[in-house]
């Protein structure tokens, strides 16, 4: 939590220059925010119907790939995915993407 309040409190502070009203304000913009994010996301930690996204990502079989390194972008459509990422896969343990979660095997292992 402490670190979304200070991301917020940098997107919502425009200059260290800003008159004592404006930062009042900014202050209550801030707190209304805070209290948003704090109520939205003790409201999706109690729905124990639905799973995390952690979850879902698991339950997706890593991928099999015959070369020794593949690039994920998350998804096939670029305006889903995340920035591309090339994974070395020489470990017999699945690769796993470090913005999607998505894991990644080679078929036919040597070493």
């Amino acid at each position: 939590m402490a670190m979304a309040r200070n991301i917020l409190r940098t997107l919502t502070t425009k200059s260290l220059n800003l008159s004592w009203r404006t930062a009042i304000g900014s202050s209550r913009h801030l707190s209304l925010v805070s209290s948003q994010i704090s109520e939205h996301t003790t409201k999706w930690m109690q729905d124990t119907t639905k799973k995390s996204p952690m979850e879902l990502i698991n339950e997706i079989p890593p991928i099999k790939v015959d070369g020794r390194i593949v690039a994920c972008e998350g998804d096939t459509n670029p305006a889903l995915g995340h920035p591309i990422e090339f994974i070395c896969l020489d470990l017999k343990e699945p690769a796993v993407c470090k913005y999607c979660g998505l894991r990644y095997v080679q078929v036919n292992h040597h070493h």
